[in-house]
C-alpha cells in the first residue's frame, strides 16, 4: 500500500527536467557584447568627451601656431620649468620618441630651448623662452573658455560632484593598471598606440 501511494505522489517521467527547461527559457538570457551598445559604456562617452574638448580647444589655441600636442607641453612646463626631457614624459604621460618629436618641433616654433644638464650629461633640461613664456597668459583663458562652455547648463552645486566622480574612476583605473613590465614589447606598443618601440635620441 505504501508502495502504491508511493507511486501516485511521484511525479510523471520526464517532468522534472521539462521544469528546468521551462525555467531556463523564462530566466533572462546573459547579456552579450550585442547588448552593451556605446552610449552605455562610460569609458566610450569620456573618450567622445575628451575628443569634443581636444577639438574646441584645439581650435583656439592654433590661432597662435600652437598644436594640442605643443599645449600639453607647455601646461606641464608653465607648471614647473626646466624638467628633463623624461620627466616632461611623465608628467604629460607621453612616451620619450614622441616628447623627443614635440619638443623639436617646439624648439624650431622658439617656444623651448634644451640643453644638456650641467651634473649629468646624459640628461636633457627643457627650458621656456620668452615667447614660451608669454603664451602662458594667452592660452590659459582658451582653456577656461572650454571648461565654461562644456559645462553650460550643469548646476554649479554639480560641478564638485562631478570631479570627485571622474578622479574616482581615474583612481579606480590606475589601482587596477597591469605593470608595464608584465606587457611584452609589441603588446604594450598596440596599446599605446605607438610603432615599435624606439629609444628617444636628442641631436644636437
Amino acid at each position: 500500500m505504501q508502495r502504491y501511494l508511493s507511486i501516485l505522489s511521484s511525479p510523471p517521467p520526464g517532468y522534472r527536467q521539462a521544469r528546468k527547461k521551462r525555467a531556463a527559457a523564462a530566466a533572462p538570457a546573459p547579456k552579450s557584447a550585442a547588448d552593451f551598445p556605446p552610449d552605455q559604456s562610460v569609458g566610450y562617452l569620456v573618450r567622445e568627451t575628451h575628443r569634443a574638448f581636444l577639438r574646441a580647444l584645439g581650435a583656439r589655441v592654433s590661432r597662435h601656431r600652437v598644436s594640442i600636442g605643443m599645449w600639453y607641453f607647455l601646461r606641464a612646463l608653465w607648471e614647473e620649468d626646466g624638467l628633463t626631457q623624461r620627466e616632461l614624459s611623465r608628467r604629460v604621460r607621453m612616451m620619450e620618441p614622441t616628447t623627443a618629436t614635440a619638443l623639436e618641433s617646439m624648439e624650431r616654433r622658439g617656444l623651448i630651448s634644451r640643453t644638456r644638464n650641467s651634473e649629468d650629461r646624459r640628461k636633457i633640461n627643457i627650458h621656456l623662452t620668452g615667447e614660451g613664456r608669454r603664451l602662458r597668459e594667452v592660452l590659459l583663458p582658451y582653456a577656461m573658455e572650454v571648461n565654461r562652455v562644456a559645462l553650460a547648463g550643469i548646476s554649479a552645486k554639480k560641478i564638485p560632484l562631478l570631479r570627485e566622480q571622474l578622479d574616482r574612476i581615474k583612481r579606480n583605473l590606475d589601482a587596477d593598471a597591469i605593470p608595464d613590465a608584465a606587457l611584452p614589447r609589441r603588446a604594450l606598443a598596440q596599446a599605446r598606440g605607438r610603432g615599435p618601440l624606439r629609444e628617444a635620441r636628442y641631436k644636437g
